[in-house]
């Protein structure tokens, strides 16, 4: 690596540090973390979330929580640890491994596994105690602009 590329990823790390050299979260900022996980670890291209299931999640009256919920968990981990202000979610691949209950914590770890340019891929795994309960892929993008505010299909006259 050249000291102009350090340099560079120096200063792109710095927008993302504040003065006590904590990461700065960037994206999806109104995110309810008793829906999604609240942040327990974040470094650069990396996260972890810990996401305890309540009864709003609850899809029968066995204390199963919808796959939804961990889903969303695992798909905000990863717009974490890409840390874009317009990163959107393109896919996925999947697997939900075991079910999750009322009142399990889980946790999620969310790793940028590679880039290329505004691409960026994660790997992203839950799990309740020593259990993997989830595991995917997801693709992701950069925009330029805010998502809304692309202008995606070309008007019609």
């Amino acid at each position: 690596m050249t000291s102009e590329q350090n340099t560079e990823d120096e200063l792109e790390l710095d927008d993302y540090r504040d003065d006590e050299n904590q990461v700065i979260v960037r994206t999806h900022e109104k995110i309810k973390e008793e829906l999604c996980g609240e942040i327990i670890k974040m470094e650069e291209g990396y996260v972890e979330l810990r996401l305890v299931t309540i009864e709003d999640m609850l899809a029968d009256e066995l204390g199963l929580i919808h796959g939804g919920f961990i889903f969303g968990a695992a798909d905000y981990a990863a717009m974490l640890a890409v840390n874009e202000r317009n990163v959107v979610l393109v896919a996925s691949d999947c697997q939900f491994l075991s079910p999750v209950k009322l009142h399990d914590e889980v946790n999620v770890i969310a790793r940028v596994r590679h880039k290329e340019g505004r691409k960026r891929n994660v790997h992203v795994e839950a799990y309740v105690l020593d259990i993997k309960v989830f595991e995917g892929e997801f693709k992701t993008v950069i925009t330029e602009k805010h998502i809304l505010k692309l202008k995606l299909l070309e008007d019609e006259e």
